[in-house]
């Protein structure tokens, strides 16, 4: 169940349209209706535009920058297809950032304060991977209200818009409105509360340059758990992490390895404050893969390897490559996950994060071959 401004929001079609009306719709049209309907909420719209007025915040570890991320000293990093749930108590702020096409959100708990972000990619993954993060601690009753903030999923498809909805036809949709569409489904149909107050993305999360391609304004978001308080974030190598290119590699591994299929990758443990980097396997067609692109130019990897082309970060042709790296010089998975067994880091004294190696977890995961 949604609510916008306190409000429960209507998402049955008798709300948005006359029966004669969806008559004369065709299905492409009827299915915008709830995204459409929320995208042109007044109270939705003010808040789309006060956040575009926010300064967006550069994360750095550095002591020496002005961008230090010291006011922040307990974070967690959520890399693509993952989530993390954080208690307030233990973890000051959890982010992620990357998602030009994909949509980071932010389930909270208005009473707890207990946090979940996550960064979805597809709508694949949505029911579940929203049941992982509403089974993880956030939602502590059944009556709660969980606050909802979405960011990202820009507006890729056709240069035709009204209210940020793109129009045209389905093949002219982009990656981004498939999945906002899907999430937002996801959370009507939900017995849960859900309180909407950022939906930041397709034509919100817009902007075009003199020749009208299209680019995302933000593509990242930091959350402060005691407040709730959403920022605009971007993130750089140095709080990407930990383990940044074996969870990067996860992420394209885990559509090979059935035991992740249609689910969110189990990266953190909420009691401990700990990463648990869950294990992933992958073929030696991956290594093929990987040793085909590495041959091939920054522009034409952009092309071959990104949805959005144009959108992307300065580092993401890099980012690739040393994954491709990775897995040439490590080409059995068991390499990198021995008995299937987890990476586990914990956090220090100074609030970085350190590899607890051990020969035996007490932390497993069922997987099926």
């Amino acid at each position: 169940m949604i609510f916008v401004g306190g409000v429960p929001f209507p998402t049955d079609d008798s709300s948005f349209s006359s029966q004669s009306q969806l008559l004369n719709m065709n299905i492409y049209e009827q299915e915008h209706d709830i995204l459409t309907a929320l995208m042109e909420h007044p109270v939705l719209v003010s808040a789309s535009s006060s956040l575009n007025d926010v300064e967006e915040r550069k994360f750095s570890v550095s002591k020496d920058s002005s961008l230090s991320i010291s006011r922040h000293n307990r974070w967690v990093y959520i890399f693509q297809r993952e989530y993390a749930t954080v208690d307030p108590a233990l973890v000051d702020a959890v982010g992620t950032d990357e998602a030009t096409t994909c949509v980071g959100i932010v389930i909270r708990n208005q009473k707890s304060g207990m946090t979940s972000v996550a960064h979805l990619d597809s709508p694949d993954i949505v029911d579940v991977g929203l049941d992982q993060m509403l089974a993880s601690g956030v939602n502590q009753s059944s009556d709660a209200m969980l606050d909802v903030h979405l960011i990202g999923g820009f507006d890729d498809g056709s240069p035709k818009h009204v209210n940020g909805i793109t129009e045209g036809h389905a093949e002219l949709e982009g990656y981004s409105f498939p999945l906002c569409k899907k999430i937002l489904e996801s959370l009507a149909k939900s017995n849960m509360k859900f309180q909407i107050h950022t939906l930041h993305v397709l034509g919100h999360n817009t902007r075009r340059d003199s020749e009208g391609n299209s680019y995302p304004i933000f593509s990242g978001l930091l959350v402060e758990t005691a407040t709730g308080s959403i920022f605009p974030a971007n993130f750089d190598a140095t709080t990407r992490c930990p383990d940044e290119v074996v969870r990067r590699i996860r992420v394209t591994a885990a559509f090979e390895d059935r035991s992740w299929e249609g689910r969110l990758l189990e990266t953190y443990d909420t009691q401990n404050d700990q990463f648990v980097i869950a294990p992933c396997t992958w073929s030696m067609r991956k290594i093929h893969i990987a040793l085909m692109l590495q041959n091939l130019s920054d522009q034409e990897i952009l092309l071959t390897c990104s949805t959005s082309p144009s959108a992307e970060a300065p580092d993401f042709v890099d980012g690739l490559r040393r994954q491709w790296d990775y897995l040439i010089q490590h080409p059995d998975w068991k390499e990198t996950f021995p008995s299937k067994q987890p990476h586990i880091f914990r956090r220090t004294e100074d609030n970085s994060w350190v590899r607890h190696c051990a020969k035996f977890s007490s932390l497993s995961y069922a997987y099926t071959d």
